[in-house]
């Protein structure tokens, strides 16, 4: 840890952290394990740099911004969706009270660090590719790749084990495995600053209203493992095990998240998530998995996301942001406003391999000194 004391520079990281030791808040049994973890994973650069220690976070204002708001009822989340329609909810206030958590500790350095952006990309294979190959298959993912991967931006993508027939039509039979070329794209996106989330099973809604088409909404415990056996399964198959798991249509029943927790470090989620969980922070801790949802404008076209994007740097103050983009959006807009957005976009995309292994060290204080600041 660099020494407080009298040698630090007034308003310094190092003279924050002294002061915070100097006057300790009583309590960190009245936080919540989510609590302490959230905290951990908003200050992982400085507490893996050395320049914080943990003893610093343990302030009433960073407890009262972290705090794990429960699930709100059913009529509290419509009117949650409600205000997201009218875009009186956006990405901005979601990241609110994790920027108020930075101010109370490191005070004005808290707006210095660049933020750490996360590229999530829906889908591949595209869930129309059986369907509609010629707009939303593997060649058509290729160019969305070249422009990604040309501009040195990393980014996770949301891999489909299974294609159906008629994705949209529950009642619609028929899916097919990866095909040979798609598993060979896979393997060679390993390789390229490409990391991999489990997007359900076959991308099938089980209700037709576009109001709620979901996967998994509805099924019980038994169900929800069954679907993600056999999802699993077909991954590993072709080697491949996600950390992280991209609901299909962002939905999925809040009492369904613990199970999810029991195999995934980091759970998704966007806009439809909100009638699910509510509006929540982005990300926080909640049991034991990792809550990643964005939202508008950073989900969404690649022209919103840019549209937004100087700003969101310019106050990004250290907080990991999720952009969530749509392959097969923006190859209906002609790859254009794609391009344009990803050379802004490089100097802050993150590895997802770096957030996850925050995500590990946030996970406990213990786990943190086993590892070292350099795990």
């Amino acid at each position: 840890m660099i020494p407080g004391g009298a040698g630090a520079r007034p308003g310094s990281l190092a003279s924050v952290s002294a002061n915070a030791r100097a006057a300790p808040v009583r309590g960190w049994d009245a936080w919540s394990e989510a609590q302490r973890r959230t905290a951990r994973l908003l200050f992982d650069a400085e507490l893996t740099a050395g320049t914080l220690d943990e003893d610093a976070l343990n302030r009433p204002q960073v407890r009262r911004a972290l705090r794990v708001r429960a699930v709100p009822p059913r009529a509290a989340r419509i009117g949650e969706q409600v205000l997201y329609k009218l875009e009186r909810r956006r990405f901005e206030q979601a990241v609110a009270p994790l920027r108020a958590a930075r101010r109370a500790v490191c005070g004005p350095q808290s707006q210095g660090p660049p933020p750490r952006i996360l590229v999530r990309v829906d889908e591949f294979p595209h869930y129309q590719a059986w369907d509609d190959p010629d707009r939303f298959g593997a060649e058509q993912f290729e160019r969305f790749h070249r422009i990604m991967h040309g501009a040195g931006v990393p980014y996770l993508v949301a891999v489909l084990p299974r294609v159906s027939h008629a994705p949209l039509t529950p009642t619609a039979t028929g899916s097919r495995p990866l095909q040979e070329r798609e598993v060979a794209i896979l393997r060679r996106l390993a390789g390229e600053g490409v990391a991999f989330g489990l997007h359900g099973r076959d991308h099938r809604t089980r209700f037709a209203s576009p109001r709620r088409h979901s996967e998994l909404c509805g099924l019980d415990r038994a169900q929800t493992d069954e679907l993600l056996d056999d999802a699993c399964a077909e991954l590993a198959r072709h080697g491949f095990a996600p950390d992280v798991f991209v609901p299909p249509y962002n939905r999925f029943d809040s009492r369904q998240l613990p199970w999810l927790a029991q195999r995934f470090a980091v759970v998704c989620g966007g806009p439809e998530s909100i009638g699910r969980l509510g509006f929540q922070p982005t990300p926080q801790w909640r049991g034991e998995t990792v809550y990643l949802p964005s939202y508008a404008p950073l989900y969404g076209h690649a022209a919103e996301v840019a549209s937004a994007l100087g700003q969101t740097v310019e106050h990004g103050g250290g907080l990991w942001l999720a952009v969530v983009l749509h392959w097969g959006w923006e190859y209906e807009a002609g790859w254009s406003e794609l391009e344009e957005l990803v050379g802004e976009l490089a100097p802050y995309a993150a590895r997802w391999e770096d957030f996850l292994a925050a995500v590990e060290r946030s996970r406990d204080a213990t786990g943190r000194d086993a590892r070292g600041s350099g795990a």
